[in-house]
């Protein structure tokens, strides 16, 4: 059981979403709520995350909506000041809404970006706060995500859970079953 999660994922353009509407991540968020249900279920108090454009505002958006049945916290730990600066500006909005409605919000560094250092520091703050992470990633190709993993696995007690592209396809599925007007509709 872990009270503690890291959340972290893809950015939007490292799986190809280039429109904030695109329907991968309705399967996507839908994977995310089935994995942290799961994990709520067995004891999960908080889930921790940097609050980077992607998996990680997905998470924030599916904590919202899990919030309103489940005692859940949200805890964003960005790593340095003005992270989505350069970010479109869908992206900004859900990030300032994210901040808005989380349960802690603390900047790592309170500066600008200076280097590659704060997320470095970053990904160990996260891993030495929490006891366990879920990671949407796809081993063959992994992304930015790369790095959080390696120092992840440096931890010999430290779980991680994966989503993967498998898991994803039986969120679409499950939502092909569950809305079949679909399948016949040519």
């Amino acid at each position: 059981m872990h009270k503690i999660l890291t959340v972290t994922g893809y950015k939007p353009f490292e799986i190809n979403i280039m429109n904030p509407n695109d329907p991968k991540i309705k399967f996507i968020k839908s994977a995310l709520r089935k994995n942290l249900i799961s994990h709520i279920e067995n004891g999960l108090e908080w889930v921790l995350l940097s609050g980077q454009m992607g998996v990680e505002l997905w998470t924030c958006e599916v904590i919202s909506e899990l919030q309103e049945t489940y005692d859940i916290k949200l805890g964003i730990i960005p790593p340095f000041d003005n992270q989505d600066a350069r970010w479109p500006e869908v992206y900004q909005e859900a990030y300032q809404q994210a901040i808005l409605e989380a349960d802690f919000f603390q900047l790592l560094y309170e500066d600008d970006y200076k280097g590659p250092y704060q997320f470095k520091r970053r990904d160990k703050w996260l891993i030495e706060k929490s006891q366990a992470c879920l990671v949407l990633v796809d081993e063959e190709n992994q992304g930015s995500v790369k790095f959080f993993l390696d120092e992840a696995k440096k931890h010999s007690d430290y779980s991680i859970y994966y989503i993967t592209p498998f898991d994803l396809e039986d969120a679409v599925q499950e939502w092909l079953e569950n809305n079949p007007e679909v399948q016949n509709s040519d």
